[in-house]
């Protein structure tokens, strides 16, 4: 069966990432059967980190805060997350299934595809963003 989304569930959740006045920075996209829907949402990136566990794959779009004292902006990351116990045939659809994603979740600086929980670290997603970034006015303080 071919894997769907619920495009106006989804695009509502990633509407609230997106809104620099909310507090929800996360929200996940997971599977209900062969349908992609939204998953939990929250306000702290280590609760984020709690829901990629070993066994499930998803979707997820963060957004950090990056810049200086001077500036801060908004900075978004679309994460796929597959676990180490994932089955193979799951870890290939999740591949093609994440065009579906992209329908929806269209603006992002960078795209991660991890397995590896040290990968989720937020200075390691934080740093990568910066680099995606280009320009670094913040050079003079390293």
């Amino acid at each position: 069966m071919a894997t769907r989304i619920d495009k106006e569930a989804c695009r509502e959740a990633y509407n609230l990432v997106r809104d620099d006045g909310s507090a929800v920075i996360w929200v996940t996209f997971r599977y209900d059967g062969a349908t992609i829907v939204p998953g939990e949402q929250g306000a702290e990136y280590q609760h984020f980190v709690q829901q990629c566990t070993d066994d499930v794959r998803l979707f997820a779009f963060v957004r950090f805060t990056t810049g200086d004292a001077m500036s801060k902006r908004s900075k978004f990351a679309l994460i796929t997350w597959i676990g180490e116990n994932v089955s193979g045939l799951q870890r290939a659809k999740t591949g093609t299934d994440k065009t579906l994603v992209k329908e929806v979740v269209q603006n992002f600086a960078k795209e991660f595809v991890i397995s590896d929980r040290k990968e989720l670290e937020e200075d390691f997603i934080k740093n990568e963003l910066k680099k995606a970034g280009g320009v670094n006015y913040d050079a003079q303080t390293e």
